[in-house]
């Protein structure tokens, strides 16, 4: 694999995790993280369920999905996220935002990881399976909640019918 996308697949599934509480045990198990994406104007949100016990390091990030289709998954690890939000996730849960998306269709990607490497949850995508390897961890778990394609939608259009239009009659003819 070339080194930029292994770079890049560590930098979208990791976050600093020397600053999370102390490390699950490793009895980690594939239900104990879900994922729940909304969007609410220009803000995307990742609900985060935790049950496996303790504080996790998360990243929730959005990539580019052109024409609202997955990208290939070599495409969005080789181009990297710059839209995330990543921090601790502790037990129950919490919610990760990402606020002032422009206008567009978006790949949500999430994934999370205990503080001692040994276990992970990623959103599943197609073409990941091949990328989980190498992650030297006891247990990589892909959810069911798999990445999806979200749409902001432009807050500066005017629906239709919801505003007026210049009278087009006074530039004709002068």
């Amino acid at each position: 694999m070339r080194l930029i996308t292994r770079a890049a697949l560590v930098t979208a599934a990791s976050i600093p995790l020397a600053t999370i509480a102390p490390a699950l045990a490793s009895a980690a198990d594939a239900g104990d993280v879900t994922y729940s994406y909304s969007v609410n104007g220009s803000t995307v949100s990742n609900t985060i369920t935790n049950t496996s016990g303790s504080a996790i390091g998360c990243t929730t990030s959005l990539a580019p999905a052109p024409g609202g289709a997955l990208p290939p998954i070599a495409t969005v690890l080789s181009q990297g996220q710059s839209l995330y939000s990543h921090g601790e996730i502790p037990a129950g849960g919490a919610t990760q935002t990402i606020t002032d998306v422009p206008d567009g269709s978006y790949v949500v990607l999430a994934s999370c990881g205990t503080p001692s490497n040994t276990a992970m949850w990623i959103s599943a995508y197609p073409g990941l399976e091949e990328y989980l390897p190498q992650f030297q961890m006891d247990h990589a778990f892909l959810i069911q909640q798999e990445s999806t394609v979200v749409t902001v939608p432009s807050t500066d259009q005017i629906p239709p019918g919801s505003g007026t239009l210049p009278d087009l009659g006074e530039f004709v003819g002068s």
